[in-house]
């Protein structure tokens, strides 16, 4: 059973500044040929758009384990976990950072969540990732160690 899910999509601005490749398509293609130019620049935009959409990665934590991207622990060797957003989240991120951390930061999304590992065999002390829920994935994390 999934406790959490969330979808890291880029923010509106994201798709909104792909769109400046559309003008950018049509002036190197007008001088040969404007409807060509026209049609690349949607085509373009689409391969660009359609990934970032498609591609977003996912945070999920159910009975079992947590999963953020392609990486996957379980919940047994999850410790303490902490919630981070504005300069508390710069400074986790930042000047706070263990160089033997996972981390899995989008820069379009300030909150981080920090997850304290406990497997002796790890050498990773903690992952540190975005999420737009820091709240509620630590409400989810430790509701989920209580049981």
């Amino acid at each position: 059973m999934t406790s959490f899910r969330e979808v890291l999509r880029p923010s509106a601005w994201m798709y909104f500044a792909a769109t400046f490749m559309i003008p950018t398509v049509i002036l190197v293609c007008a001088p040969f040929n404007l409807t060509l130019g026209v049609i690349l620049s949607v085509v373009i935009y689409l391969a660009i758009v359609i990934p970032m959409f498609a591609l977003s990665p996912v945070i999920e934590l159910n009975d079992k384990e947590l999963r953020v991207g392609k990486a996957h622990i379980s919940r047994e060797f999850i410790g303490s976990v902490s919630a981070y957003s504005g300069n508390y989240a710069v400074a986790a991120r930042g000047p706070e950072l263990d160089a033997r951390a996972w981390i899995f930061l989008r820069g379009w999304i300030n909150p981080v969540v920090r997850v304290d590992i406990n497997d002796p065999a790890d050498p990773t002390p903690y992952w540190l990732f975005s999420t737009r829920k820091p709240e509620e994935l630590v409400a989810a994390l430790r509701a989920g160690r209580k049981q």
